[in-house]
């Protein structure tokens, strides 16, 4: 039995497909079967149900694939611990990062950490909440940039800065005259929201006092850049974090308020508690708390 056998089997039980877990792992499909079947061989069980139609890991194998998981990542973990002996944020780095901070944040601080640490090699994963904290617990990231709060003790927190949202209003609206709106005035706004399992849809309804997005006939889009064009086409108005909104304060379709009182959300750098690589986690949140926008408050 060996470690690339354990890989196959995962990659196997994530895909449900021969063709599929061959290509995650970079092998052929034949060369991929052959292992799984050496694998069930040495162990005397069956751990692939085989049709035409589909793969099914037996309820034995299910249990087997578990166990594979954990000692890939006690076999990572111990290859990380001699690259932590090294020096930290030395190799590859698996970052995953939420689609509503990514792409604001990280053309800031990605410049300035290849600089710092040239011998590091970052792995970037772009992915909503619920589905980054999965890889994140699945050790298939290293850590993860995320909006506070996160449920669980599992994780380790550390607070990177506090960013502002601001109203982005269609140009010649009666409150884009102010410099400031009061949050309260937001519940009347026809709200342009981003969709289901980013966690900030869920914080722009609280902001504007709203329980569910039934109240009204809120219109969603996939992106912050889709819900911008969408204010600028006088459909309707949206909230956007400080970092997101600078884009939008170039444009003269779009205008950016001030609101009171200010809401804000608190982002952070999350990694696993059992992590070998702590010192790394550690240096790229300092790094990055080092090297923010003057646009937003470190923690």
């Amino acid at each position: 039995m060996t470690l690339q056998e354990l890989r196959y089997l995962v990659a196997l039980a994530d895909t449900g497909h021969f063709g599929r877990a061959a290509r995650a792992c970079a092998v052929s499909q034949p060369t991929l079967s052959a292992a799984i079947k050496k694998l069930e061989s040495e162990l005397g069980v069956l751990v692939v149900e085989r049709t035409r139609r589909r793969v099914a890991i037996t309820e034995v194998g299910r249990v087997l694939v578990e166990q594979a998981r954990v000692v890939l990542d006690e076999a990572r973990r111990f290859e990380e611990l001699a690259t932590q002996g090294r020096a930290p944020l030395v190799g590859d780095f698996r970052l995953g990062v939420i689609p509503t901070i990514g792409p604001y944040l990280l053309p800031h601080v990605v410049r300035s950490l290849r600089s710092a640490f040239p011998a590091l090699r970052l792995l970037l994963r772009e992915l909503q909440t619920d589905p980054l904290l999965a890889e994140l617990r699945a050790a298939r990231l290293d850590a993860g940039l995320l909006a506070l709060p996160i449920a669980g003790d599992d994780l380790e927190r550390a607070p990177l800065y506090d960013e502002p949202f601001v109203l982005a209003l269609p140009r010649g609206h009666p409150l884009a005259k102010k410099a400031r709106v009061r949050t309260d005035a937001l519940a009347e706004l026809p709200l342009l929201l981003l969709e289901e399992g980013h966690c900030l849809r869920d914080q722009a309804l609280e902001v504007c006092g709203r329980v569910s997005s039934r109240a009204r006939e809120e219109v969603s889009g996939a992106s912050l850049e889709t819900l911008r064009n969408m204010v600028a086409a006088g459909v309707g108005a949206t909230l956007l974090p400080q970092l997101a909104a600078a884009g939008a304060q170039s444009r003269r379709d779009v205008e950016i308020v001030g609101l009171v009182p200010e809401p804000t959300r608190r982002v952070a750098l999350l990694g696993r508690k059992a992590y070998a690589r702590v010192e790394s986690a550690q240096a790229l949140a300092a790094h990055l708390r080092a090297h923010l926008p003057a646009s937003v408050s470190p923690c």
